[in-house]
């Protein structure tokens, strides 16, 4: 079953590695992940798809809990959340389907974001089934090339974050460490 973890984490080097070694290192296929800094420039926010037995999702969560650098991680798989994935697809089309096209990509939501003689460079976002669907629809058309971003998501609980602040760097020292980077205390 796929899980969407959320992952609040410090920005330095060696973090990202942290999480995707611990899930590699216990089976675990990471369907998508996109990270990218928040409004806080030492910070990033981190969205996992991985694919995880249900019985296994809440000791992942623990574990990426217990990672240095990982502030506070999330299971946003059933709550209330918004997930979004972004398509960019390319598509070569005759000059007869062009207008059907262009209809199409409007029913979706996609906007142009180039044109040629040979087709179009759209950009859709949704949620994944809607980005399959579009993707499908597009492939009838012509040839197509596509690239996805990944889900991000954000969830709509209003409990507020908590969050413990960083390790200091001579605690860290106290704690051993397993070859994943999780804590031992």
């Amino acid at each position: 079953m796929i899980q969407v973890i959320s992952i609040l984490l410090e920005n330095k080097p060696g973090a990202l590695m942290r999480v995707t070694g611990l899930l590699s290192a216990r089976g675990f296929n990471i369907d998508a992940l996109t990270v990218a800094r928040t409004l806080d420039p030492t910070l990033s926010r981190m969205t996992i798809t991985v694919d995880v037995e249900p019985h296994m999702r809440r000791q992942v969560i623990k574990q990426m809990n217990k990672l240095i650098n990982v502030l506070q991680a999330v299971d946003l798989t059933d709550g209330p959340a918004v997930t979004r994935e972004m398509v960019l697809l390319r598509v070569r089309a005759a000059m007869e389907n062009r207008t059907a096209i262009l209809k199409e990509s409007e029913i979706f939501g996609a906007r142009v974001v180039d044109s040629s003689v040979e087709g179009f460079a759209i950009e859709a976002t949704g949620d994944a089934e809607k980005m399959d669907e579009f993707i499908d629809v597009m492939s009838s058309y012509g040839d197509i090339e596509v690239t996805r971003s990944g889900m991000v998501a954000v969830s709509l609980e209003a409990k507020k974050l908590r969050l413990s602040p960083p390790i200091p760097a001579g605690v860290e020292a106290n704690k051993t460490k397993d070859r994943n980077g999780v804590l031992n205390a």
